[in-house]
């Protein structure tokens, strides 16, 4: 009887010490887990749904090597897959407007051209001879309301629009804070023009840079914009439209211009600020400023695009405003332009899913 009641506080002892190292454990990767969340990035919310491996993208807390280089706010970014450069557009007095980093995140020049005012969206053209970048500036100055392409130093190659004069015209063009320019890889020139100026509307320009047509004013019907911020083109022959003011998405054929549906049921906190394509052609990569999200919403098939289906989320830092993204076609990488961190961030795909 005394050698079985040895063995019961035996037992005893060993699972109150086996409690106690557990929970010792624990302690321990809570700590570490904080720790890690705390100094990975001041734009990026570490909770567990990010870090579930359901997660389509993961940041890469290297990119850039050296952030000290932004040196105002972050307004826009920009890939060239071909040649591995991200371009990324800041405002602020006495700052250069474009920035260049490689894929890898290094440094590699400033543009300090004093021809761009203040850049709002760009965009980084590519075709089999050159690469271009198109900037679109909302300044009130002599060089404002205009979209101006560049070479990859820096040159001004183009001019469309009447600088520093604000209108609705079509020909000749004028804007009025024109928000973001998209050009297919036929190159084919799309506009959301404007970011809170006169006008509200989509406008395609053919290869000559005429008009092929326009869509919209300023409304909440079927091809009316209040504030349209950003525009794409999906794989299926469909131009999408982030109608920020509106809080949707709008579709529209890309050969006509023919309105082809809205989502709306995705935006009830917030309207979308930026739309872009993922490499894989799955889903729309949506930036919501107001709530510090990302959506990564399923692409629909030819056809009724039915309703928008929510199928993964990167939620951000408070504060951190993202703004315009892009997404490397060649390597599945987004980057996301954060107006509130003053930074532009890298998300690359989880491979580990």
């Amino acid at each position: 009887m005394f050698k079985k009641l040895r063995g019961c506080v035996y037992v005893k002892q060993s699972c109150f010490i086996v409690r106690v190292v557990m929970l010792l454990v624990l302690f321990s990767l809570c700590v570490l887990f904080t720790r890690c969340a705390n100094t990975a990035s001041a734009g990026y919310s570490l909770g567990s749904a990010r870090l579930s491996e359901k997660s389509l993208y993961k940041l890469d807390i290297e990119w850039p090597r050296f952030p000290r280089h932004f040196t105002g706010q972050v307004f826009a970014v920009a890939v060239d897959p071909v040649s591995n450069i991200v371009y990324v557009a800041q405002r602020g007095e006495s700052v250069p407007k474009i920035l260049l980093f490689t894929e890898d995140g290094y440094f590699l020049q400033a543009w300090n051209t004093t021809t761009i005012e203040m850049p709002h969206g760009i965009f980084a053209a590519t075709n089999s001879s050159a690469t271009s970048l198109w900037v679109t500036d909302v300044g009130n100055g002599k060089y404002g309301h205009t979209i101006k392409q560049y070479s990859p130093s820096g040159e001004l190659l183009r001019t469309l629009g009447t600088p520093g004069h604000p209108g609705s015209s079509l020909d000749p063009l004028q804007f009025d804070q024109p928000a973001e320019v998209y050009v297919s890889s036929k190159g084919e020139v799309y506009i959301v023009d404007g970011d809170g100026g006169l006008n509200n509307r989509l406008i395609k320009l053919d290869l000559g840079f005429g008009v092929a047509w326009m869509k919209g004013e300023k409304g909440d019907k079927p091809s009316q914009f209040y504030i349209p911020h950003s525009v794409t083109e999906d794989n299926v022959g469909r131009i999408w439209v982030a109608d920020r003011g509106n809080m949707r998405l709008q579709a529209f054929d890309v050969e006509t211009g023919q309105w082809i549906g809205a989502w709306t049921s995705c935006f009830t906190d917030d309207g979308p600020s930026s739309v872009r394509l993922t490499y894989d052609n799955k889903f729309f990569v949506v930036a919501q400023l107001k709530i510090n999200r990302v959506l990564f919403l399923s692409v629909p098939p030819i056809g009724d695009i039915g309703v928008c289906n929510i199928a993964d989320t990167i939620q951000l830092a408070d504060d951190v405003k993202p703004h315009l993204v892009d997404v490397n076609r060649k390597t599945g990488a987004i980057y996301i332009a954060e107006i509130g961190a003053q930074q532009a961030q890298k998300f690359v795909p989880n491979t580990g899913k």
